[in-house]
């Protein structure tokens, strides 16, 4: 079995940042609108573009979970479509990756 301590610390401080910027922009999701309704407006504006934001961390989030426990059971650094070995290289670029070069072409 491939140590991948190194990476799994990596993900790990990945995982906190990730979940400590959602908690933000849920924070900022939870206000009250304005009393002013063209304020009202942009206020609903920026909350659209914050749950995009938000998705998309969330997406991240799962995906860097997924990878912690590909580590913990072993199966990190094989090809989820053909099984061979994922370059240690290609995991130190993307960490979340779950597909070897020639299977992610």
């Amino acid at each position: 079995m491939t140590d991948y301590g190194e990476i799994r610390e990596q993900l790990e401080k990945r995982l906190a940042d990730l979940l400590e910027r959602a908690e933000v922009i849920e924070d900022d999701l939870r206000h009250p609108l304005d009393a002013d309704s063209s304020e009202q407006a942009v206020d609903l504006a920026d909350d659209e573009a914050l749950e995009g934001v938000d998705d998309i961390l969330r997406q991240e989030i799962a995906q860097v979970r997924m990878a912690l426990l590909r580590i913990a059971n072993g199966t990190y650094g094989t090809c989820s479509r053909c099984g061979k070995a994922i370059d240690r290289k290609r995991l130190q670029a993307r960490p979340i990756a779950t597909r070897c070069i020639a299977c992610a072409e």
